[in-house]
């Protein structure tokens, strides 16, 4: 699965680094820095929480074959 970000929506809230830090962060001019995009089985629970925490709905989750 990846990590799909509309950077058009993002606000740079944080929330998604609060719960998912290995994932995402905010860095000093506001703007959210994607860690890496593969989320294996073990992260995705912490990245689904991530994506429906997000006011935005900036991120979504995708099969890789779909993510290109």
């Amino acid at each position: 699965m990846k990590i799909i970000v509309d950077r058009t929506k993002c606000t740079g809230l944080g929330i998604c680094e609060s719960l998912a830090p290995g994932k995402f962060e905010i860095d000093d001019d506001g703007s959210l820095m994607l860690l890496s995009d593969t989320v294996t089985d073990d992260e995705r629970d912490e990245v689904d929480a991530a994506i429906a925490a997000c006011p935005t709905e900036a991120l979504r989750l995708v099969a890789e074959a779909q993510a290109g």
